[in-house]
């Protein structure tokens, strides 16, 4: 036992972030902080909505009684409300203690919370330590405080013990309170909800036991400052008369009424801590000449014996590095030698072993490589462009020598290519590839969702269909399926340089963000840097960019470090003002603003382009070769159709309805993903009957692409229900083929001759319908002699599986010219547009170029 009456000393804290900033010249946000010991979790995902609806209460001055608060705390703990009082943190309830309740000595065992001694100091008592012997482990028996029991004492208890982490017995202490009834037991149970809770005083406390619990370290919300003490009523009323009114403002009573009744994310909490602390342990005991008390909490306490170095040393190398920890010579009953470390998550506790390793074991010490530099496109909704921004700096950085990757972790496209190794895999990916001078990989889009109904999609997985699933469905397999995921960026990164990724719809999409693989779950995966993307020409990208980030949680908002303003029309300048708006708003700038960009000559990602109608609906120019597209409700590929979009003599339209039908020189049927059910489509609208009289009038060319090759045939069998329920129905009945759905997907490249023209063909195939002619003379032929297309007698009705079939300059030109024939027109043979991607990709690399800021760019690529 020790008595220690010397003058008042102000100890030190974990978690001076502004401090440790200044001592070690790295900014605070760059810091990893092991010295405070906070949920790791961070705060609840409700915190940041929750104080966002109720900032109009700070307009009036906060309930003094805290009643909300008080009465979600007594039913938490089944007691009356008279038996609670709150304050602004835990550290203002404890300076209360000593003067509200008369008490003339404090027994503290140690080592313990270095501040538990000053409010005892400042208000007179003399204090008195009982050692714990490091031989326990520091672990406090109860029983040993009886012999040093005295009336008007107070003994103040860590549940579990700051810094040690253990607990002790609470039934014992319940016994010996009520021992000693003229002594009061104060028992800090602020850790408690980072244990199993079973050695909490709360049930059957005492009369003599008060005890103090600060939420702020449990809801990681030490900022906001809140705590509480449960007590005897009359302990209670004498405190509350020494507490001013209004200590705890409106926004902290809102919280915590919300945080107590949170046991979801209490939950959550133990099972992470206990899991990450089992972890963090057993990194430790690897390190030689440290001993590592095995705590209960989300910290432990660490022994550092060097025969060099103590543990403000060992700190200080830390700290140079970016990492802090919390030295606790400070705590009466330790020396130079202990240090403590908070739990947090397996990333950091790894790179925390890494330096500690480094300097305790350097001759074991694995070089870990980085995960590559990487940067992730977000947007604030679908088709905002982050897949040509992707493009586009995939290119850039192409151009300027680096080793550059596309990957989006799951796409949701009808629009497929298939790779040199027969693997399917999302256009938009195969375009950045191309950007970056990669050959397609599948890799780099490992998930693929091909929706055939309003709740189903067919999956490929790595470039292979593994079947149908509802989207409630696959949700519950995404856990598994991310590990594919995480295995194919880890593989394709280590082949790489650098890596740009980009995300699906928007991270704001509250009901996705539980089962999220492709947005904020796969930066946080691969340490990318988020720009958010907004389109302007829609409307509302101010709003969009504020609104995404009040959506997101803490560490998602970590991880956005800028808005990407897309499809400027206008003076950027005149910007100004929205742009500090917003950066005041989310305290994030806006790294470029991109021009309305017209006529890239590049695919579009999805259909949306389509759907919206930026190709003309109906009219047609009688100037140019008609060519109308029909719109099937779930068409796919549709990129096919692009390089007639760039013939100068060709007008590419819309057909939605029959009414807009009219009596094209040619009329596409597209790909499709269900052809049964766009076979009804067409049926239920007419169209089917417009396309019967249209090919009984043989002045219009009709031409069938896969799913529409399909249609134009006898008839198509589904047995296997491959598409939407088995099934067997009649085609148009315009080409002498059958088709039958087969369970296995062709998914394969092809080259290919077409026999009229003489014209060498190239492009890929995907379908699962197995397709015969009946008595008719093969259009296509694959090189193997397959059959890949056919056509009526007179030729004016025909069609093909090969996807890029519109790819090959001379073909489309011999097409058109034919055309242009049958209208009376002039032909020459000459081709008149390149199908060249290259060009374009150049175009648009260099005007993203001068409209991002790109200093800032290689700075988050650290480059």
């Amino acid at each position: 036992m020790t008595n220690q009456n010397q003058q008042p000393v102000r100890h030190s804290h974990g978690g001076n972030l502004r401090c440790l900033s200044t001592l070690s010249g790295i900014p605070q946000t760059e810091l990893l902080d092991f010295s405070a010991n906070i949920n790791p979790l961070g705060p609840p995902d409700w915190l940041r909505p929750l104080i966002e609806s109720r900032i109009s209460d700070l307009i009036h001055y906060p309930d003094p009684d805290a009643t909300e608060l008080v009465e979600a705390i007594a039913a938490l703990h089944q007691i009356p409300a008279d038996q609670i009082l709150v304050g602004n943190g835990a550290t203002e309830l404890l300076h209360l203690l000593p003067r509200a309740l008369g008490c003339s000595s404090l027994l503290l065992p140690v080592p313990s919370y270095a501040d538990y001694e000053e409010p005892a100091r400042l208000s007179g008592l003399s204090i008195e330590q009982l050692p714990l012997s490091p031989d326990t482990g520091f672990v406090l028996d109860p029983t040993c405080l009886v012999p040093f029991l005295k009336p008007a004492q107070l003994v103040l208890l860590g549940q579990p013990n700051n810094p040690t982490g253990r607990t002790f017995n609470a039934e014992a202490l319940r016994r010996i309170a009520q021992e000693h009834p003229g002594t009061l037991f104060v028992v800090d149970e602020s850790f408690i909800g980072f244990t199993d809770g079973s050695q909490s005083l709360q049930q059957n406390r005492p009369e003599n036991v008060l005890i103090l619990t600060s939420l702020t370290k449990l809801y990681a919300i030490p900022g906001l400052r809140l705590g509480y003490l449960t007590g005897a009523t009359g302990h209670i009323q004498q405190l509350k008369n020494y507490l001013p009114n209004w200590t705890v403002n409106s926004l902290a009573q809102a919280v915590g009424t919300r945080a107590v009744q949170d046991m979801d994310y209490l939950q959550r909490t133990r099972s992470f801590v206990i899991q990450q602390r089992e972890s963090l342990v057993a990194l430790l005991s690897s390190l030689p000449g440290l001993t590592v008390y095995p705590g209960e909490a989300n910290f432990l306490l660490l022994l550092l014996d060097h025969a060099s170095l103590h543990a403000q040393q060992l700190a200080d190398q830390a700290l140079q590095q970016g990492i802090a920890l919390r030295v606790c010579s400070n705590f009466s009953g330790l020396d130079q030698r202990y240090f403590r470390v908070a739990v947090r998550t397996e990333a950091e506790q790894q790179r925390l072993v890494h330096l500690l390793r480094s300097v305790l074991d350097p001759a074991k010490v694995a070089v870990i490589k980085p995960k590559n530099p990487a940067i992730m496109f977000q947007g604030t909704g679908s088709n905002a462009g982050k897949s040509i921004l992707t493009t586009a700096l995939c290119r850039i950085l192409r151009q300027d020598g680096h080793d550059v990757a596309p990957f989006k972790a799951q796409n949701m496209s009808l629009n497929s290519f298939v790779t040199r190794q027969g693997g399917e895999m999302g256009r938009a990916q195969v375009l950045q590839a191309q950007a970056c001078r990669l050959e397609p990989d599948v890799r780099m889009n490992p998930v693929l969702l091909k929706p055939n109904s309003e709740t189903g999609s067919q999956v490929i997985l790595c470039g292979k269909a593994v079947g149908t699933t509802h989207f409630k469905g696959y949700a519950e397999q995404r856990a598994e399926i991310f590990k594919t995921v995480q295995r194919c960026y880890d593989e394709l990164s280590a082949e790489h340089q650098l890596m740009v990724l980009e995300g699906a719809g928007s991270p704001a999409e509250v009901n996705l963000k539980a089962n999220d693989i492709v947005n904020m779950r796969m930066a946080q995966y691969a340490n990318a840097p988020v720009l958010l993307v907004g389109d302007i020409d829609r409307g509302g990208v101010f709003a969009s960019f504020v609104g995404t980030m009040e959506v997101l949680n803490e560490a998602e908002r970590a991880m956005v470090a800028g808005f990407v303003i897309n499809r400027f029309r206008g003076d950027a300048s005149l910007l100004g003002d929205a742009l500090e708006y917003t950066r005041f708003h989310t305290g994030k700038p806006v790294l470029g603003t991109i021009p309305y960009l017209r006529n890239l000559g590049l695919p579009e990602e999805d259909s949306v382009s389509f759907k919206q109608g930026l190709l003309p609906i109906g009219a047609k120019d009688t100037q140019l070769v008609d060519i109308a597209v029909l719109d099937l409700p779930h068409i796919s590929n549709f990129t096919d159709l692009d390089p007639l979009g760039l013939e100068p003599d060709v007008g590419l339209r819309i057909v939605r309805t029959l009414a807009e039908l009219g009596q094209p020189d040619a009329l596409i049927i597209p790909g499709s993903k269900n052809t049964l059910a766009d076979l009804a489509w067409l049926q239920q609208t007419g169209l089917a009957v417009g396309i019967l009289n249209l090919a009984q009038a043989g002045q219009t060319e009709i031409i069938g692409i896969c799913g529409g090759f399909q249609l134009l045939g006898n008839g198509i069998s589904d047995p296997y229900a491959i598409e939407s329920g088995a099934g067997e129905q009649q085609g148009l009945g315009l080409l002498a083929i059958n088709t039958v759905m087969a369970e296995e997907k062709t998914t394969l490249q092809t080259r290919c001759r077409h026999l009229p023209s003489g014209c060498m063909l190239s492009g890929y195939e995907i379908h699962h319908g197995i397709t015969t002619a009946e008595g008719v003379e093969p259009l296509i032929t694959g090189q193997d002699g397959r059959l890949l297309g056919v056509g009526s007698s007179s030729g004016i009705v025909w069609g093909s599986y090969l996807h890029g079939i519109f790819d090959a300059d001379p073909f489309r030109r011999w097409l058109l010219d034919r055309l242009r024939g049958r209208k009376g027109w002039q032909t020459d043979g000459l081709i008149r547009a390149c199908y060249d991607l290259e060009p374009a990709l150049d175009r648009l690399a260099d005007c993203v170029r001068g409209s991002l800021d790109m200093k800032a760019i290689y700075r988050l690529l650290r480059l």
